[in-house]
């Protein structure tokens, strides 16, 4: 028997390199944006969840630097003990506005959010029934919850419908939780008809909108208005540091729903408030969405581009479907996609191999952003061209 207790970890390791599973950080030394430096290279941005190109924009940073002056670098401790500040409900007011809700509650990260939201409304004699493609932390705050954890096929309404018959009865709350726009397919949730299956059921209904605010939707409010769900009772849970350039998470409903929370949820209650710089840019952010649209239409019209250059020139390319600006394109194995990740490295593009076990099947995701030019996806496209598994 080893005598270190430790020793199991590097062995993992390999087994993680072996199964081309291994991961490691690459250094970006610029300014995010369309094109940013990355380890030294000059190169094209397709892995960025920057859909607006707000992060790096001169009204986000203006707003953040006059925070920082006037209340300090940090929040110094939660918002229930020496943390709030008049700007947290500043853009809590700005996040209900819009979407169309009684109120918001802002949280460190969407991360935080997801997992004290679902932790706050269901225990151990509830269920939860979740797509079985969600993020992490939709997954994770279910198990934390302690709740019966059950999922359905990915956007099969039948699937989930014959859950809800099987096992609603037994449990005293259901949630049915999603995410808005599953954020390595790009494809759309089928909100109605979740709504529908929802209200049949007596069952609340949680959505993540994290790649969907400040994108989808007539205002940029999201997947919920993008679908005419707006004023539906829904639990609206995003993130800031997505479309809106800032960091942290939010949750939007209906005000008992916020109140609760306040009261209820572990990850607002013991964690220290978000920066006054990060509410700010975020705060600044949702201005800008409200106050120029044609941010939003030029994302929208840069999508249809980039499609139409794809079906063109690249007719056999496997692309998954989608309605969102992420784009994945479906490779046969994990060692092949790094290979690809790298050829168009290489060629000036940075669009990275997504690999199991965070997906199922392997993948080159490609986020389009509002600031990429016709050039910029004329030089993705030519690149993929390039790679044999992309013919």
């Amino acid at each position: 028997m080893s005598t270190d207790p430790y020793a199991w970890l590097k062995l993992s390791l390999t087994t993680i390199e072996k199964a081309n599973w291994y991961r490691s950080v690459q250094t970006l030394q610029s300014m995010p944006g369309a094109v940013v430096q990355l380890e030294g290279r000059e190169v094209i941005n397709f892995a960025s969840n920057d859909y607006l190109g707000l992060t790096g924009s001169p009204p986000l940073i203006a707003a953040a630097v006059t925070a920082t002056k006037d209340y300090g670098t940090g929040s110094t401790g939660s918002r229930l003990l020496t943390g709030h500040r008049e700007l947290h409900r500043h853009l809590e007011n700005a996040i209900a506005s819009l979407k169309q809700t009684e109120d918001a509650i802002v949280y460190s990260s969407g991360y935080l959010a997801n997992i004290g939201t679902i932790a706050a409304l269901v225990g151990k004699r509830d269920l939860i029934l979740g797509d079985q493609y969600n993020h992490s932390s939709l997954k994770n705050g279910a198990i934390l919850s302690g709740a019966q954890v059950i999922d359905y096929e990915h956007c099969n309404m039948a699937s989930l419908q014959g859950q809800l018959i099987e096992y609603r009865q037994q449990y005293r709350r259901c949630l049915i939780v999603t995410d808005s726009v599953f954020s390595m397919d790009g494809d759309l949730c089928p909100l109605p008809e979740l709504l529908g299956l929802a209200n049949q059921f007596n069952c609340m209904l949680l959505v993540d909108e994290a790649h969907a605010t400040g994108v989808l939707g007539a205002t940029g409010a999201g997947c919920v208005e993008h679908f005419g769900c707006t004023g539906e009772t829904i639990i609206q849970v995003g993130t800031l540091s997505k479309a809106l350039g800032s960091l942290g998470g939010y949750v939007a409903g209906s005000a008992v729903l916020i109140d609760f929370l306040r009261n209820r949820s572990p990850s607002w209650i013991y964690t220290t408030a978000l920066s006054p710089a990060d509410t700010a840019a975020a705060l600044a952010a949702i201005q800008i969405v409200q106050q120029e649209p044609e941010r939003c239409a030029q994302l929208r019209n840069n999508v249809e581009i980039l499609k139409q250059l794809i079906t063109q020139q690249l007719p056999n390319l496997n692309c998954l479907p989608s309605e969102s600006p992420i784009l994945c394109i479906s490779i046969n194995s994990a060692t092949e996609a790094l290979a690809v990740g790298e050829t168009l490295k290489a060629a000036g593009i940075f669009a990275p191999a997504i690999r199991p076990p965070t997906v199922p099947t392997s993948r080159i995701r490609i986020s389009v952003m509002a600031t990429h030019t016709l050039d910029h996806f004329q030089q993705l496209v030519t690149a993929l061209g390039t790679c044999d598994s992309s013919k």
